[in-house]
């Protein structure tokens, strides 16, 4: 579940606090960084508990409006569309879900207040209403709903972007990036989806959990070795006059180039130039970018780039390119 990108950015927050707190060891920022990782697993859960708990409390006015002395005849009869949304249904019988959040103590047991707001934000909405203006549940219909909720409706919502911040320093970031993979786990759900369905695993595969690792225990260990591949290339500049972060960037695409076989030069660059554009100075991507553009060809030049793999076949479709 959790991408290279993200993986990428909660290793350099991790190496910021490494270099930052003189005390702290690689083992201390190794634990740091898969600390961060599980948090934003945390708030996949979390996330996806939130759309059950709106979903049970439209059952539970309904049972309660049913209840009254005097119902109404829509009260007596009430527009189940919702509450039949096959992939919420789903979704609520989830057992990896309740296993996960039960394990992991995440719920919304002191936000009832906010499940309700968020509950009326959906339900006065156009979309909601167009959704409901029918009976019967299509597929198609309820997927769209769901993805509404929360591509729109929790997007939309400053009070969840508080309550979240409030509980966790580590989700400041991850809140769309989460969003995005439940919408794609959601998508592979369907109204008969067995209950054991799986969810999105923490890690892809091994691979990204070694890449993990590797990453913050490379770049600390031969920190001082890409610094001064960094002075080699700076013109005018003292490595003083850097900015920190961008220093860091620089050093761990450096390290991206010498010590992943499979990840290609050309994605590394981009993906390291994207985070400056997010994390640094306005002028910083185009800095790093001439930097690492220097560097990347004299390490190609010296013969210290070895891609294999993936990584090899695209470095190749790269120097065809280059040499027509």
């Amino acid at each position: 579940m959790i991408s290279r990108r993200i993986i990428r950015i909660k290793a350099m927050q991790s190496l910021y606090a490494f270099h930052t707190s003189p005390d702290q060891t690689i083992k201390q920022a190794e634990k740091e960084l898969f600390h961060s990782i599980n948090r934003t697993y945390d708030l996949y859960h979390l996330l996806l508990q939130l759309l059950v708990e709106v979903h049970k409390y439209a059952g539970e006015r309904i049972d309660s409006a049913k209840q009254k002395n005097f119902p109404t005849e829509e009260e007596l009869n009430p527009n189940t569309k919702f509450i039949n949304n096959g992939i919420i249904v789903s979704l609520s019988n989830n057992t990896h879900l309740f296993e996960y959040v039960d394990s992991k103590k995440v719920n919304w047991i002191e936000n009832y207040t906010f499940i309700k707001k968020i509950y009326h934000k959906l339900i006065e909405s156009e979309y909601y209403a167009k959704y409901m203006s029918t009976r019967e549940n299509t597929l198609k219909e309820d997927r769209e709903l769901v993805e509404y909720f929360y591509a729109v409706v929790l997007t939309e919502s400053d009070e969840l972007f508080q309550l979240l911040e409030e509980q966790s320093i580590y989700w400041n970031d991850d809140i769309e990036f989460v969003i995005s993979m439940i919408i794609r786990t959601l998508s592979k759900f369907k109204a008969n989806s067995p209950e054991f369905k799986s969810l999105m695993p923490l890690f892809k595969d091994q691979e990204d959990e070694d890449f993990t690792k590797e990453l913050i225990r490379k770049s600390i260990v031969n920190s001082n070795e890409y610094r001064e591949i960094i002075k080699k290339h700076l013109k005018n500049w003292e490595l003083d006059r850097v900015a920190f972060i961008d220093v860091l960037i620089m050093e761990m695409a450096i390290c991206e180039f010498l010590n992943f076989p499979s990840v290609p030069t050309k994605v590394s660059l981009n993906e390291y130039i994207d985070l400056a554009r997010y994390y640094s100075t306005i002028k910083s991507r185009t800095f790093i970018n001439g930097i690492l553009d220097k560097i990347l060809k004299s390490l190609k030049e010296e013969g210290k780039i070895k891609k294999e793999g993936r990584g090899l076949i695209e470095e190749t479709q790269i120097t065809k390119k280059r040499s027509k």
